[in-house]
């Protein structure tokens, strides 16, 4: 019962950091006694995080508090090693099991309590544990481990809960967003069928009109025509009058009453109207008709061209951040799309084969037909595919001289200047690919580029988010150039191809 004692005394009087018997006790204002140094050890390590704790109760304290030595403590301390009472420090651990509270914890194989935790194997265990098979290993007690797992705990729900409030936030952002896309969306519509509608109008309108002018004309020349007819019959009658009455005349026996009637007769009238009508090879209102037709096909023409501006304007309504740029050759093989080239933009010196996926340029020109879309001087050929969207080919070249180039459709094909050759304008973008190196072009700019050079470039393009970006591929690939712009049109993909050379848009593998 006395050993008992002098268990439960040492326990109360030792340092919860320690486990030693306190030297220089201090308390803490939450009634928690230490060692000065351990506590101020430990608030030294906290200083980083500009908040303190108990090691005990976890109370914390904004501010460091102030530690002020316990006297009576310090009393009592001395008494106990005056009164023998100063055992090994593990001497407290020494407790059977009648002499531990019960929910304490013991280990099974000494029947200590189990208040020291073992760093290296990352277990909790007694003291006879740390000296036996444990013993060099990194031990603390439990209660300094507690107190360090305990912040870093706090540190972990610190990031946590920021993390949480970072993601409500894009909630609710992301809220706010689908609801200015439903009133962007609700307006433009309204605001689209408004335009529409007047469209419409106006088309019934000069429709209307077009009606009216022709019945207004319709009207003025039937009657125009109707009255000319109109005298016409009334000649008609009148000579046949007059011709009756010769007729008459003619038949009259008696020479005398024939001479005598005869200078009565009246002179024949001059006729108002020519003697023929002379109708012109009238087409009527056809030509009418012809206009109509014609003005239907530049509406049509004016429609197809704003048409795909539009569509793609509606497509590259974006609001979210634009998928990152694939990091892997298989995440780049989910955007492959199949290029074919199209043998009426190629210049006469290229020969196309591979079902229209190879181009060879030759010595001599080919007998190509004429076409407004065939590059005239610059040996480049366009593909058949609009490109827009999130798009990726690569195109296998060999010999020495390839561009490798994405343009719009309204590029320049006639004639040998700067804005006809890729690169050469703002209509294009192309990277040069020549013995070992490499170099962007783009309105007549020449950007020189580093990396390993491979027989195949690879060309990522996102229409939506304006990034066109070259690779050279080989086992690996290797960002050679990202373009970060804003496309305005659907594009093309091209090659340019030098002397002896030839490029195939080959199926990624």
């Amino acid at each position: 019962m006395e050993q008992r004692a002098v268990q439960l005394d040492r326990e109360t009087f030792s340092c919860p950091i320690c486990l030693d018997l306190l030297k220089d006790p201090v308390t803490t204002s939450c009634g928690h006694s230490y060692c000065m140094n351990c506590i101020k050890s430990h608030w030294d390590k906290e200083d980083q995080k500009r908040i303190h704790s108990c090691p005990q109760c976890r109370e914390t304290f904004t501010l460091k508090p102030a530690l002020k030595k316990n006297t009576m403590l310090t009393a009592l301390v001395e008494q106990m090693k005056k009164t023998g009472l100063q055992a090994s420090p593990a001497d407290h651990r020494y407790a059977g099991p009648e002499d531990v509270p019960c929910d304490e914890n013991i280990c099974s194989k000494h029947d200590k309590v189990i208040d020291i935790f073992c760093r290296t194997e990352k277990k909790c265990i007694c003291y006879l544990c740390s000296v036996d098979e444990h013993k060099g290993h990194d031990t603390v007690s439990a209660a300094a481990e507690r107190t360090e797992r305990q912040r870093e705990l706090e540190e972990r729900r610190g990031n946590i809960q920021q993390r949480i409030q970072d993601r409500e936030k894009d909630v609710k952002l992301l809220q706010q967003e689908v609801e200015a896309i439903n009133r962007s969306a609700d307006k433009t519509v309204e605001d689209s069928e408004k335009i529409f509608t007047e469209l419409i109008r106006l088309l019934q309108k000069r429709s209307s009109d077009v009606k009216q002018q022709i019945r207004s004309q319709q009207e003025t020349e039937v009657s125009r025509v109707k009255d000319v007819q109109e005298k016409l019959e009334q000649e008609i009658t009148e000579l046949k009058r007059k011709d009756a009455e010769l007729e008459q005349l003619s038949h009259t026996e008696d020479h005398n009453q024939f001479l005598l009637n005869y200078p009565s007769l009246p002179a024949l009238s001059e006729s108002t109207h020519s003697s023929s009508i002379n109708i012109r090879p009238l087409r009527h209102f056809e030509d009418v008709a012809a206009a109509v037709s014609e003005l239907r096909e530049k509406l049509q023409d004016v429609l197809r061209d704003s048409w795909t501006n539009i569509s793609l304007m509606v497509t590259e309504v974006d609001v979210l951040l634009s998928e990152p740029e694939p990091k892997s050759r298989a995440g780049f093989l989910k955007y492959s799309c199949e290029i074919t080239l199209d043998p009426n933009t190629a210049h006469t010196i290229l020969v196309l084969s591979e079902g229209n996926k190879k181009v060879t340029r030759m010595k001599k020109p080919q007998s190509y037909s004429s076409h407004p879309d065939r590059f005239t001087d610059r040996s480049q050929v366009l593909s058949r595919e609009s490109l827009t969207g999130r798009c990726y080919w690569e195109v296998e070249k060999n010999r020495s001289w390839v561009y490798v180039a994405v343009a719009y459709k309204n590029i320049n094909r006639a004639g040998e200047g700067d804005e006809c050759l890729f690169g050469g304008d703002d209509k294009s973008w192309a990277l040069d690919c020549q013995e070992k190196t490499y170099k962007l072009i783009h309105k007549k700019i020449r950007t020189s580029i580093s990396g390993p050079f491979s027989s195949r470039v690879g060309v990522y393009l996102d229409h939506g988010a304006g990034i066109l970006s070259f690779y050279s591929v080989s086992e690996t690939m290797t960002l050679l150039h990202r373009v970060q712009t804003r496309f305005t049109e659907p594009l093309l993909a091209g090659v340019w191809v030098g002397p002896g050379s030839s490029a195939e848009f080959c199926k990624p593998k």
